[in-house]
Parts: structure tokens; sequence; C-alpha cells
């Protein structure tokens, strides 16, 4: 069943009258038929039924009835920001879209001394508002009840002081060194609603400046397993151990 976002709150027997972008997805994409339901998630990220009960072909307009609330918990009971030097190419949508399926609450990009892409201006602009879309998309199709943001830091100083219960930086020298414990332990020490922000260098890697830097804010250094990970791939294997230490092992 297709699951929809909605910006405002929904109760059960509701009438509610389809947004444009709703109506061309649902019924005209999709193909809903009278009497077909789709999920809704309301602005408190309730979820609800909703009924089609009419369809104007000639307005593209159509009414949903709410039936049932359908709330249930798949949201990370931590939250979790993902933060990354700029990466190259399509990276950064490949994170947004990925990260949000597993359960990452926003994604935080900025320039850092071995960053090859630069977004600068009014390349930032639509860069963010794409991978924006693309994390909205990924949560409907993933049936979750929160659209991660995605920010673009001006710069290493915001990312230096962003609020967070723990901090990690995935550091490729840990792994080679073979640290293993202190992901494990992060998580260990970690309360449900608590925050965890992560941060994760460019394809260079991070510079020796940056990682002292880091070090002197709080953030620890972990190494992700015994392999060497590229910088789309780390980010997810963080968001997928956590799935596992939060979600699962329970």
């Amino acid at each position: 069943m297709q699951r929809y976002f909605v910006k405002h709150t929904l109760q059960v027997g509701q009438t509610i009258t389809t947004t444009p972008d709703l109506y061309k997805h649902a019924i005209t994409v999709m193909r809903l038929a009278i009497n077909n339901e789709v999920e809704l998630v309301d602005d408190t990220q309730h979820v609800f039924l909703g009924k089609l009960i009419t369809d104007d072909k000639t307005t593209h307009q159509a009414q949903l009835l709410i039936t049932a609330d359908i709330t249930k918990v798949v949201e990370m009971p931590i939250d979790i920001t993902i933060a990354c030097g700029i990466p190259k190419g399509d990276k950064a949508e490949t994170i947004v879209q990925k990260g949000t399926q597993l359960g990452a609450k926003r994604f935080l990009f900025l320039n850092t001394v071995y960053s090859v892409a630069k977004w600068i201006g009014n390349k930032q602009t639509k860069k963010q508002a794409r991978l924006q879309k693309i994390a909205f998309e990924a949560a409907q199709q993933a049936h979750r009840t929160f659209v991660p943001e995605v920010q673009v830091l001006t710069d290493f100083e915001q990312l230096l002081h962003y609020p967070a219960t723990q901090k990690l930086v995935a550091y490729e020298e840990s792994a080679k060194q073979g640290e293993t414990a202190q992901l494990v332990k992060t998580f260990t020490a970690m309360q449900p609603q608590q925050s965890l922000l992560a941060f994760f260098g460019p394809e260079g890697g991070i510079a020796p400046q940056e990682i002292a830097q880091l070090q002197a804010n709080q953030f620890k250094l972990a190494g992700l397993g015994p392999r060497i990970l590229r910088a789309e791939t780390a980010p997810l294997y963080l968001l997928a151990a956590a799935s596992y230490h939060f979600e699962l092992r329970h």
C-alpha cells in the first residue's frame, strides 16, 4: 500500500481533498480507484488509512475519507544525524536515499579540506532542494513517519558545535589500526531519545587539522570494521549497525 505525507493534522472520520501532487502520484500514476486505500502520515507523525470516495477527472481533484489510525513505531529510538564532507558525483544522493531508508533523522553536508566537489551559491541551493526531495520520496517508500531534513553547513565550525548527546567521527586510520570498540561503546552508552552525530569524510579523507578540531570538541574516533569503506558506504554501515543494536537485538 502506498504511503504519502500530508502537511496538516488528520482524524478518523475526516474527509480531505487531494493536493495536485498527491492526485498525480496516487491516482494518475498509481491508478488508485474508488474505495481503494492509501496510508497518510500527518504532521504529528500519526499514520491513517484514507479511502478514495470521489475522483473528478476534469478538475484533477479527489476526496479521501480517513477510516482508521494505524500508527505504529517505525522510527529509530535514537536520533542519528549523518554529517558528510561533500563527496563527488551523485554520492550525496545515494547517502540521503539509502540513509533515509535506514532511519537517519537528518543529513548535514559541508565543504572540508579534502572535498574535491564544492557546493557554492546557486549550485548549493539546487543541490539541497534535490536532496530534500530525495529524502521525502525515500521516506514515503520506506513507510517512515518522519522526513529527514537536509542541511548544508557554511563552515566546519558549525559542525564542531552542532548539538548531540554523543559525537563520532569515522576515521580510516582508526580502522587501519584495528579499532573496533568505540562504535559499540557509544551505542551501549545511549538511551532512547538521545542523539548521535556521526561525521564522515569525503573521498580524500579527513585532514589532520580537522581531526584535531573534532577531538577537541568531544568527537570520538571510531573504526567501522576491518575493511576500508567508500565515502557513500560508511554512513550506511553505521546506520545498519545502529538498527541492529537498537531495533533488532532486543
